[in-house]
């Protein structure tokens, strides 16, 4: 049997048991009351080398700390759309946890990825990327393995970001904006001929064949069943 980042729970009766059981992937604070100054100085006194992520939306502050389970993952996903976007010859900037705020809307999100794709000869030349005066990322990704990204998507909806992906270490969900809230889509918006099946069952398969050989297989698995025309 492959190994799974998680073993899924079976034979529970309750969600509130399944959670009980699922592994500490990142460590969160929520802070409730912070005006949006607090949250600027915050930013500005603790600077972007740091290992935690903020999220903000009306008072309300998520601060989190990615742990190895969480990382492993969210790294392994951009590795596999990295060879992917090279493989079908797509242009995609990869940005990170790219801190994203409006200030006349006070919210503002750093996501544990995000990409440019559609907009990627926008800002293809530009090292700083400005959120407001720059397009939104096409993609962002969050990894969802203990605490959900619920109280995160009414920020990406009000920036506008088109589509978000959610791993919780069973599945993937690509999920696509639409009349200002996220809805569940079949096919990714960014990378319709990717299956979300696929990229999970290769997350998988690292923990058995190591991430070089998982990556290696990938390649192969992108040569033959994706054909290079298609995606133009």
């Amino acid at each position: 049997m492959i190994a799974t980042p998680l073993s899924k729970p079976t034979n529970l009766t309750s969600t509130a048991i399944a959670e009980q059981v699922r592994p500490l992937a990142e460590n969160r604070v929520i802070l409730n009351n912070i005006s949006w100054d607090t949250f600027e100085r915050l930013l500005a006194d603790i600077g972007d080398r740091r290992k935690t992520l903020f999220h903000y939306i009306n008072g309300t502050l998520e601060i989190m700390s990615p742990l190895s389970l969480h990382e492993g993952s969210n790294r392994f996903i951009e590795a596999l759309l990295g060879i992917f976007t090279d493989e079908l010859e797509i242009d995609m900037r990869r940005l990170g946890s790219l801190l994203m705020k409006i200030p006349d809307l006070k919210l503002g999100a750093e996501p544990d990825s995000c990409y440019y794709i559609q907009n990627e000869p926008i800002i293809r030349g530009k090292e700083v990327i400005i959120v407001g005066q720059d397009p939104v990322p096409d993609l962002v990704l969050e990894v969802d393995i203990t605490n959900p990204s619920d109280r995160r998507l009414p920020i990406y909806a009000l920036l506008a970001v088109p589509e978000v992906w959610r791993y919780d270490g069973y599945s993937l969900e690509f999920l696509a904006l639409e009349n200002g809230a996220y809805q569940p889509i079949a096919k990714s918006l960014s990378f319709p001929d990717l299956p979300a099946a696929i990229i999970v069952e290769y997350v998988q398969k690292r923990l058995t064949l190591g991430e070089s050989g998982t990556l290696r297989e990938f390649r192969k698995w992108v040569r033959e069943n994706i054909v290079r025309d298609e995606m133009i």
